[in-house]
């Protein structure tokens, strides 16, 4: 019963994962539509593609402060209204500022989203099986890029305002999601840490581990009590945490190095420059989505198996191989066809297969759990500057250097998260966060 209870809870938290997804891609198929509607200049155009980025960013600045302070569930409540009211207002907008207004909102959405749900998954989950279920986000948030791809192509053959649909589907299910968040509890280890209420948590702990609750509420207290021992308590930068906090960093930089964002943003329009047509470019990034998702439910049936490491030291050979190929092909200028679609199936799934099933588990792991929020943020804040950073950058590269050149820097990257992983990735499977914690 427990362990069905833990995945239910788990699962409905991981939808904010679905809508960070669906948030993220949808603005692909809509983009040239809402430029062309709003006569966008070639820099507002970029605003709009950018606003949503900017939004996420502030979010994950902010993530941690409401997560700690009015509690997991509570905040997860604000994500799913940002989410509704984002879509509503994105596909109701008849004026360019409001628009961005709302994407903006979205993107807070996102930023929180990506510190919150994952917290909250590991806070609950046993250790176990703690990769698999805050995989569930990564899951959900592939889950909600593929349907987001799917509904666009679906969408996009409906007339000139088919945009204004692809954007507002989303309200349905942020809904169902802000209704589903009411049948979960707050977080046991938040309800102790912050609110000193050891019989909630208690409570909460009987529900998920039955046989050994009141073991991990012992242990829990006892990694507090260390910490509290300690001066650097909850100071982040502190020497105490310098560890988990550059592996955090450097973790969420070779994530967006890889070029992901590149590929997820502007999916269509590098079909497009590989010379197939527009709708042939809408659904091969249906291809993209139906492979990242694929992957990524391959990777969570490992991730607890063979652990994060060994995913990791897989997929870096494998993104080098794949965007070196990818690389090959624009400067040989053999793009036609299926081999440049085939080079980047294989990139994405490899990055889904890695970086894309891992990067939350681990993130919400090496963090102890009085700094977890403000270490979660500090990943997720990193993660995304840089997928700003890429996103506008992206356009640019490619028309100074080349398709070649722009990806052969994405495979230099990789060859550098090899050795990251190589010499300075832990294991994390199998160890309850305490553990963890009491180890450092």
């Amino acid at each position: 019963m427990s362990k069905n209870i833990v995945f239910a809870w788990s699962f409905v938290v991981a939808l904010g994962g679905f809508l960070f997804g669906f948030d993220t891609a949808v603005i692909s198929g809509a983009e040239k539509a809402i430029q062309a509607y709003w006569k966008l200049t070639g820099f507002e155009h970029g605003l709009t593609m950018a606003i949503a980025l900017i939004g996420t960013v502030l979010g994950a600045a902010l993530g941690a402060w409401p997560s700690d302070k009015i509690g997991r569930k509570n905040t997860l409540f604000i994500v799913a209204a940002l989410y509704f009211f984002s879509a509503l207002g994105t596909a109701l907008a008849q004026e360019w500022p409001i628009f961005l207004l709302f994407r903006f909102l979205g993107g807070i959405g996102v930023g929180v989203s990506s510190v919150t749900a994952p917290i909250y998954i590991s806070e609950i989950s046993p250790a176990k099986s703690r990769g698999k279920l805050v995989g569930l986000f990564q899951f959900n948030v592939v889950l909600g890029i593929l349907i987001a791809y799917l509904s666009n192509y679906l969408i996009g053959q409906s007339g000139e305002h088919a945009w204004r649909w692809m954007l507002g589907v989303q309200a349905a299910p942020a809904l169902l999601f802000f209704i589903f968040i009411f049948f979960v509890p707050e977080s046991p280890r938040w309800l102790l840490l912050h609110r000193q209420d050891s019989t909630a948590a208690a409570r909460i702990l009987k529900r998920i581990n039955t046989a050994n609750y009141q073991q991990e509420l012992a242990l829990i207290i006892a990694a507090h009590q260390k910490v509290e021992s300690n001066q650097h308590q909850a100071q982040l930068f502190s020497k105490g945490y310098r560890t988990p906090v550059l592996l955090a960093i450097l973790f969420a930089v070779f994530n967006q190095v890889s070029g992901i964002n590149a590929i997820i943003y502007y999916a269509p329009r590098v079909f497009e420059l590989a010379g197939l047509g527009t709708q042939s470019s809408l659904l091969s990034t249906v291809g993209i989505g139906l492979v990242n998702f694929t992957f990524t439910l391959l990777a969570l049936n490992f991730i607890d198996r063979v652990g994060r490491r060994t995913l990791m030291l897989i997929g870096s050979v494998g993104l080098i191989v794949s965007l070196s190929l990818v690389s090959f092909a624009f400067h040989s200028g053999h793009t036609e066809g299926l081999a440049i679609t085939f080079y980047l199936m294989l990139y994405i799934a490899f990055f889904a297969f890695s970086q894309g099933a891992v990067i939350w588990v681990f993130i919400s792991e090496i963090f102890p759990n009085e700094v977890r929020a403000k270490g979660q943020t500090l990943g997720s804040l990193t993660h995304w500057v840089m997928a700003a950073i890429i996103t506008f950058s992206f356009p640019t590269l490619t028309e100074f250097l080349g398709g070649a050149n722009t990806f052969l820097i994405f495979v230099g990257f990789m060859i550098l998260q090899l050795w990251f992983v190589w010499k300075m990735m832990p294991e994390t499977k199998g160890k309850t966060l305490e553990q963890m914690e009491i180890e450092k």
